[in-house]
């Protein structure tokens, strides 16, 4: 960690508008088909740049977790596309389904990600790699066996989080891959705090960001993004059956090669929905300051917050997140992956 006392940014709470962003653009791929079918199509449209061997990094879930990822998402993707490929996971900072390794494999086993390798990273210890530019760390401490794999597809359930404001590709990467008794840590507590939760708002983004560049620069340029924006609750999934219920409605797929329009496009269709429907994810996200996650990886040069939206399901129209969203109803609506409480390991 660097021993310098740096200051955190400002305006985590202010949404900048697409129009007042400037710089460079990236392009971001789009679908409102959630289906085995449309992770498919929009994986291909991302997946050129893996190569060797593959690691998916997603959110497994606390056990018995409402909103994950559906599984027969991920096993028809591995199946179909990357059948050599690996998920991985690190334990977590707190005490719950998946703090130990042997509590982790109990919990994969009840939430259905038993159809392919998992690797706990972190189970035999860790690894640290250099942060270029932080302010926070010089380096962030990861899951030793997250450095065995040469590429990595950043599969991630966009949703809100009660302290990150909202979770996408970076709080996928900067908490998920940071291992659980020290990088998570690093993030998370000031040395000799009796509170484990002791950094918030603007400075936790900014750690956040700096942890998930260190992996970002690690796996560049074999690295991509994928977001699903389904089952949006205000809550982390590392909330399990606890979480708040969805309100915010479906929207779709996004993928990217760029960390940042990824998340950042994600945030736009939020925003832009109508009637509305976008108001419960938009106050979590403000009240916590989490879109200091957005301009703080753009300071840090990971990506651009501009972007040309590509709408795959017609012929590739170049289209705005409001004309992405334009005939979402309001209110969320169960898919067929939401039949009973509980979800998961019955499916």
């Amino acid at each position: 960690m660097s021993k310098a006392k740096p200051v955190p940014g400002k305006d985590g709470n202010r949404y900048v508008p697409y129009e007042e962003r400037s710089g460079e653009s990236s392009v971001v791929f789009f679908t409102r088909d959630l289906s085995e079918e449309g992770l498919i199509k929009i994986f291909d449209r991302v997946s050129s740049v893996l190569t060797d061997k593959v690691a998916i990094k997603l959110h497994t879930g606390e056990a018995e977790g409402p909103n994950i990822i559906p599984r027969p998402w991920v096993k028809n993707l591995i199946e179909s596309r990357l059948p050599e490929a690996t998920i991985i996971e690190t334990n977590t900072y707190y005490e719950g389904s998946r703090y130990t390794t042997e509590e982790h494999r109990k919990t994969l086993a009840i939430n259905g990600w038993d159809f392919c390798p998992v690797d706990i990273t972190d189970e035999d210890g860790v690894a640290a790699l250099p942060v270029k530019g932080g302010k926070w760390f010089d380096e962030m401490h990861v899951g030793k066996k997250m450095l065995y794999y040469d590429s990595l597809l950043v599969l991630t359930h966009f949703k809100g989080h009660v302290m990150g404001g909202f979770g996408g590709s970076n709080k996928n990467i900067g908490i998920g891959c940071a291992d659980g008794r020290i990088g998570k840590k690093e993030i998370h507590s000031w040395p000799g705090s009796d509170n484990m939760w002791s950094i918030a708002e603007e400075e936790l983004m900014e750690r956040i960001s700096e942890s998930t560049k260190a992996t970002v620069d690690y796996f560049s340029p074999h690295i991509c993004y994928i977001n699903t924006m389904r089952n949006m609750s205000v809550s982390c999934d590392c909330e399990g059956p606890g979480a708040e219920p969805v309100v915010t409605p479906d929207i779709g797929l996004v993928a990217s090669l760029d960390i940042l329009a990824a998340d950042n496009a994600c945030i736009d269709l939020v925003y832009s929905l109508p009637g509305g429907g976008g108001k419960a994810l938009i106050e979590r996200v403000e009240s916590r300051h989490g879109l200091r996650q957005l301009s703080y990886m753009k300071e840090l040069g990971m990506g651009n917050d501009r972007y040309i939206l590509t709408d795959i399901d017609n012929n590739d129209a170049v289209i705005t997140a409001a004309e992405a969203v334009k005939d979402i109803a309001p209110e969320w609506k169960p898919d067929r992956y939401n039949t009973f409480w509980g979800r998961n390991k019955h499916r």
